[in-house]
């Protein structure tokens, strides 16, 4: 056993659906799957039933994570048709305001420019506002941050040309960052159509050439984030699957695997998973009582079954990895080994 001492990851990307759709996952779950990929805090997103876009609906879902949460979790705001004025508000208690351009999983998305313009003027900061823009939604919301001096965070980055604009945009100072998938790095369209609904998210898998594109260009992503989808495989499996898959517990092994290939370092998977996400969300440091221990030599094939997320399933079934969390120490607190979580619902804290 080679084991290695790793600061505690952040996933600024993570889908915890709560409220409304908690068979899918709660807080108790969620965080339970993050201590068992590494992540000693996740950032959630809003877009659930109903979407957190009024202070009473964020604040309700903040007393349930402080209730419920195994690790800790910060909240997003989220950017509605007629919410612009309760921006400064939501500013308080939130880790950002999530802006949906396209299409996605739930009831949240703006296609009015005036309403854009509107939030991008509104939002107090000093959290970054945090968009789902793709093609040419990416160029307006870039256009948008030089005119408001906002700082953005591009998430999901699926393809090449995405990922050059950003580039271009960050060499002429605008404060851009973004981040990129393990999924959107390791699959493409060719294992959407093998995976059928279980390969089916947003954005969609594309083509060999984009995801050798992020590879090339990794060195202008800022972080690496899971965008953790739950859904059941009832739901995967109906008529109208919805997109999303889950990521927290497959991220760090994927990654551990890249370095093992001579694609990454150990460096750069603590800057992307650890240290540019505190720093751009404003998080605090991470403390020294709290690390992962991951042993890099397990070699070991992702499971069909046993999962700390209630939706149970992987993407990535079948592939063979190289490196695994053994243990997590929180607040100098052992909240996971060999493979149990021994953190209890409420020991996670709530940021802002």
């Amino acid at each position: 056993m080679t084991t290695i001492r790793l600061p505690g990851l952040v996933d600024v990307h993570t889908h915890l659906r709560v409220p409304g759709q908690t068979h899918k996952e709660d807080f108790a779950s969620g965080t339970a799957a993050a201590l068992a990929g590494g992540f000693t805090t996740i950032l959630a997103m809003p877009n659930t039933q109903p979407p957190i876009t009024t202070p009473e609906i964020l604040d309700l879902t903040r007393a349930e994570a402080q209730a419920t949460a195994r690790c800790d979790v910060g909240i997003f705001a989220g950017a509605a048709i007629n919410n612009s004025h309760l921006l400064p508000l939501l500013a308080h208690h939130s880790c950002g305001l999530k802006i949906y351009l396209d299409q996605t999983f739930g009831p949240l998305r703006i296609n009015d420019l005036a309403t854009l313009m509107e939030h991008f003027a509104t939002w107090p900061g000093p959290q970054p506002i945090a968009v789902h823009a793709e093609e040419n939604s990416l160029a307006q919301v870039l256009g948008l941050a030089a005119i408001y001096q906002q700082k953005i965070h591009i998430c999901h980055v699926s393809r090449r040309a995405e990922l050059e604009l950003i580039a271009r945009a960050k060499e002429r100072g605008l404060p851009v960052t973004c981040e990129v998938t393990p999924h959107h790095l390791f699959l493409n369209s060719d294992d959407a159509a093998r995976l059928g609904p279980y390969g089916q998210m947003r954005p969609p898998l594309q083509s060999e050439y984009d995801r050798a594109g992020l590879w090339e260009l990794l060195h202008f992503v800022d972080c690496i984030a899971t965008d953790h989808a739950p859904h059941t495989r009832a739901e995967k499996e109906s008529s109208t699957p919805p997109p999303g898959i889950p990521g927290l517990e497959t991220a760090l092994p994927l990654m551990l695997t890249a370095v093992d290939a001579g694609k990454l370092t150990f460096s750069q998977i603590i800057e992307l998973m650890s240290t540019a996400p505190r720093r751009i969300f404003n998080l605090p440091a991470v403390e020294e009582n709290t690390w992962i221990e991951v042993d890099t030599g397990a070699i070991w094939s992702i499971p069909q079954f046993g999962w700390q997320t209630r939706a149970g399933w992987s993407s990535f079934a079948g592939r063979t990895v190289r490196g695994r969390v053994e243990r997590v120490i929180l607040r100098g607190v052992e909240v996971y080994a060999q493979q149990i979580v021994m953190a209890a619902p409420g020991c996670g804290e709530v940021l802002f």
